[in-house]
């Protein structure tokens, strides 16, 4: 049995720099055409010269490789000259609440110091990307946010809001209630619940922010992307961290998909017999919410066993030393 999916896109990828950016970037670039590239490093992707700076780097990093970087800037108050100069250059802005997940301290503290760049925004339509948490209980804090999209999303009607890597109910039901809300999904999000990270002995290689939830969550985040909902795109959140800094006492926080999401979808999908929408989950929806044109890239899978390797480099992936029931053939 085999599938192919005509220029899929990861519409959350974390690239980090330097060695790190070398090693996984690559991964990406192979069996994806296009992805949006998350801001939050140190210092953050918050002007023109260093975002032109960065993309310089992984353009070098995946050099020959066809694969589109949708570039993003970290929110902070932008002048609307700033924004002018910005708004060919990047796909969407990402507002990171402050000290919510990795690099995010110099994040947003009260959203109405937001309101003047957020109406600009809608002004000159530029999508707004938003790690939707709350500094709550750590189970709540995305059900707690979905307030703050409410308000975002009646004040500013005109603002494409996409609701970035949800992983509950309340966020899945969200999606319909406005026009302007979209969201991603995650491969781990859509197989996993909080038992898989902590029911028995801890695997810190599943722990991430927004942490895993409850089954009926899965369910409902499993149920909107296997029907490939209009407003649900693939967004992988995939986000390397070195081994020492994954299985320690502070836990960094991040999944590391990016070599196996496709081959893990594909057998996700024919596990409930619904491989004929894996195409506009990976990538017809993002092109029709987003109005992207990625480059042309076939990617064909097989049903046939793909062992996972133990590590890549010094990160260790999901799945690590297993083996999936779906692999890529080619890529063309």
């Amino acid at each position: 049995m085999t599938i192919s999916l005509h220029s899929p896109l990861d519409m959350h990828i974390h690239f980090r720099e330097g060695d790190m950016m070398r090693l996984v970037a690559p991964l990406s670039a192979g069996p994806f055409a296009g992805g949006v590239i998350m801001p939050n490093l140190v210092p953050p992707v918050d002007n023109i010269a260093r975002l032109e700076a960065y993309r310089a780097e992984l353009d070098e990093a995946i050099a020959g490789e066809s694969f589109e970087p949708y570039m993003t800037l970290f929110f902070r108050n932008y002048s609307e000259a700033e924004l002018a100069a910005a708004k060919d250059k990047i796909l969407g802005i990402k507002l990171y609440p402050a000290g919510v997940t990795t690099n995010s301290e110099d994040g947003v503290r009260a959203l109405e110091e937001a309101a003047p760049t957020l109406s600009l925004m809608e002004e000159m339509g530029i999508p707004l990307m938003v790690h939707g948490e709350t500094d709550g209980f750590v189970m709540d804090r995305e059900r707690d946010f979905i307030s703050t999209y409410d308000l975002l999303a009646r004040r500013h009607p005109k603002l494409r809001i996409t609701m970035e890597h949800i992983t509950t109910r309340d966020a899945v039901e969200f999606l319909d209630r406005y026009p302007n809300v979209f969201a991603t999904v995650t491969l781990q999000h859509l197989v996993i619940t909080l038992d898989d990270v902590a029911g028995g002995l801890l695997n810190p290689h599943l722990f991430c922010k927004p942490i895993a939830k409850r089954p009926e969550d899965r369910e409902a985040l499993l149920h909107a992307a296997l029907s490939a909902h209009p407003k649900l795109m693939f967004g992988s959140d995939s986000a390397p961290h070195p081994r020492n800094r994954k299985e320690s006492a502070g836990c960094a926080a991040g999944v590391f998909t990016a070599p196996l999401a496709l081959p893990r979808l594909a057998m996700l999908f024919e596990q409930h017999d619904a491989l004929g929408n894996l195409q506009a989950f990976v990538s017809g929806n993002a092109q029709a919410i987003y109005g992207v044109r990625p480059p042309a890239k076939t990617v064909e899978l097989e049903k046939s066993p793909f062992e996972v390797p133990s590590s890549y480099g010094d990160v260790v992936p999901m799945y690590a030393g297993q083996t999936l029931d779906w692999s890529i053939r080619s890529i063309a």
